[in-house]
């Protein structure tokens, strides 16, 4: 049965002209399905450049309207259209003007993990791999408003020693793990390297032995000599880092850390996605050519290599 649904979604794509993208925290099944795995920004540049008639986008529904901005004249599909990001709703355009009227000469820099409208009325978008260096591009005299993500603000204050005005928005599922869950694990595993995402609140970053975006985390384990490793973001990223380095192991720093909404799409659901065109995302013009400058000047300050 398995094999059959392979089979037509690679008819499929090849009647269609189709690519499959594939978030590192989705379920392994579909991960090796894509023609393409990475982070939301790696994704969305991938569906920009390449020659596509048609985006299966698998993550969730910020990452297919990012790829959509970035490929008006694509068709971008998101398979299971209630996949969503409770850390991109924990603000709105309307709260998010609110903040700018109290602070009118504030530069806005948001995090990708955001909705098209609150990228509308941002300056800069970052990511979590290049907000230190988004920051750092700002003339120092100029306020800054970060959103949503405060943990991640919180970091890039911490590296930059700007006072930023942070938005108390986070991530569930990084903010369910303890310190006590990840000691537990450090305990059973001396030997392992803890590698956390900087969307993991305070007490957790300080148990990590090194803060890195997940495309960080890729590389890092790439290039060390380590061969044991903690992983403190979300648990599908582990699935690829065990296919890139077989030889090496690598623990779940906590059970917790597992993101509902990125496990919603199924093999089944990207087959219907195909053969329906289910679901397409679309974003107004006017708020797309808004929101493409803020994500074109967060591109041009993404750290090489």
């Amino acid at each position: 049965m398995l094999q059959k649904i392979i089979e037509k979604i690679n008819t499929l794509k090849k009647n269609k002209n189709a690519v499959i993208l594939a978030h590192n925290y989705q379920i392994g099944e579909v991960q090796d399905i894509a023609d393409f795995t990475g982070d939301s920004l790696d994704l969305s540049r991938k569906a920009a450049s390449c020659d596509a008639d048609v985006i299966v986008f698998c993550g969730v529904y910020f990452m297919a309207q990012t790829a959509a901005i970035l490929s008006p004249q694509k068709t971008v599909l998101l398979p299971d259209k209630t996949a969503g990001c409770p850390m991109a709703d924990m603000i709105g355009a309307e709260q998010l003007a609110d903040l700018k009227k109290k602070h009118p000469d504030a530069i806005v820099v948001c995090y990708v993990n955001s909705t098209a409208e609150v990228k509308a009325l941002s300056d800069y978008c970052c990511t979590s791999s290049n907000a230190v260096d988004v920051v750092n591009s700002i003339d120092e005299y100029r306020d800054i408003i970060f959103v949503p993500d405060k943990n991640l603000g919180q970091v890039v204050k911490q590296r930059t020693g700007r006072d930023m005005i942070l938005w108390p928005g986070y991530c569930p599922t990084h903010v369910f793990a303890t310190p006590d869950d990840i000691k537990r694990v450090q305990q059973q595993h001396p030997g392992a390297v803890t590698l956390a995402h900087p969307e993991c609140p305070q007490a957790v970053r300080d148990c990590a032995d090194v803060l890195l975006s997940t495309g960080q985390m890729l590389k890092f384990v790439k290039q060390s000599e380590k061969k044991e490793f903690l992983i403190a973001t979300e648990i599908g990223i582990i699935h690829t880092l065990k296919k890139q380095n077989p030889e090496k192991v690598f623990y779940p720093a906590s059970e917790k850390f597992l993101c509902p909404n990125m496990k919603k799409i199924t093999l089944e659901k990207v087959l219907f996605s195909l053969e329906d065109d289910k679901y397409i995302i679309e974003v107004p013009k006017d708020i797309a050519d808004k929101a493409r400058i803020a994500l074109d000047r967060m591109i041009a300050i993404l750290p090489k290599g």
